[in-house]
């Protein structure tokens, strides 16, 4: 295997450095691939987190898995961990990179293109050629607590099978985002797991611990590592989903918590203003279950407040 110039030979593991691009400043963007190859044949996995630089919990998640030596000893295939793909975003606490645009967006990126496109082109570049399935570890957008889930496209029918052997507690069927990283894996016929748990630019325990008993899952199943006891989850398959939005703006407070099933007309919470006694209820459109929430306590209008999947 040879990552931009770089091998790396069966039984070896490397870090392979990625460079994208200089800021106006001269620091250097650069991707570091943590490479665990087996002596033994197997498939090529990617473990990928900080798509979105304030998606802190996804680059623990894989940070946390490469330095317990989770992929240390394995006994067949080859491991590709990438714990931060946004650097600029991960020190400038954003999702985005200096010009707005969203590496998520940008695929398969362009060498000459906006920073966002350039270091989408060095990962279709030099890792997605190598990668027979992978994991993209995400979390909640700004004040959106998701519940630990996989999102997976249905149209790909190895999605759901690798979904079911990570083993994630609630899988999420959901369709491709043009010039997305999934959008391009679907492209090249390679199934890619979508992640999602906790919050940017917050830490979130249970998510991390599920994600990366999640990879162990995968990795046993496949064969490429031994000594595991799978941990056991009862799969939620969800078909369809939705937001209920604010209809008013003003102070949130939700009567409802991650992971709660509702009922059509359930009282989810209230908005009420800060200049009389207005308030205005917050009721559930479907029978359901909350799987991303709103923990901001201020709202406007329109703000979404909970998504709930059926």
């Amino acid at each position: 295997m040879i990552i931009n110039k770089t091998e790396i030979k069966l039984g070896e593991k490397k870090v392979v450095k990625l460079s994208v691009s200089k800021l106006p400043s001269g620091t250097e963007i650069d991707i570091f691939a943590h490479v665990f190859r087996s002596k033994n044949p197997g498939p090529t996995v990617l473990f990928l987190g900080g798509l979105h630089g304030d998606e802190i919990n996804g680059v623990e998640t894989v940070r946390k898995s490469i330095n317990t030596g989770a992929f240390d000893s394995l006994t067949a295939g080859t491991v590709i961990a990438i714990p931060l793909l946004n650097v600029y975003g991960f020190i400038n606490y954003s999702r985005d990179l200096p010009d707005g645009k969203d590496i998520n967006r940008s695929f398969p990126g362009s060498s000459k293109g906006s920073l966002a496109s350039r270091v989408a082109k060095t990962l279709t570049t030099h890792i997605l050629p190598l990668v027979d399935m992978g994991v993209d570890f995400h979390t909640g957008g700004k004040s959106i607590h998701n519940v630990p889930q996989l999102r997976i496209d249905d149209t790909m029918e190895e999605a759901l099978p690798l979904a079911l052997k990570f083993g994630a507690r609630l899988i999420i069927k959901s369709s491709l985002i043009p010039r997305s990283l999934r959008k391009e894996c679907n492209r090249r016929k390679i199934p890619m797991l979508v992640f999602e748990g906790g919050e940017s630019l917050r830490l979130d325990q249970e998510s991390i611990a599920e994600g990366r008993a999640g990879i162990l899952n995968l990795l046993f199943a496949y064969g490429m590592i031994e000594n595991h006891q799978p941990v056991p989850f009862d799969n939620m398959l969800i078909e369809d989903n939705h937001w209920i939005r604010a209809s008013f703006s003003g102070v949130f407070e939700s009567y409802k918590k991650p992971n709660d099933f509702v009922e059509r007309g359930d009282l989810l919470g209230q908005i009420s203003t800060p200049y009389d006694k207005t308030v205005k209820k917050v009721k559930a459109r479907k029978k359901g279950v909350i799987f991303g929430i709103n923990n901001n306590p201020v709202v406007n209008q329109g703000d979404a407040l909970y998504h709930i999947g059926f």
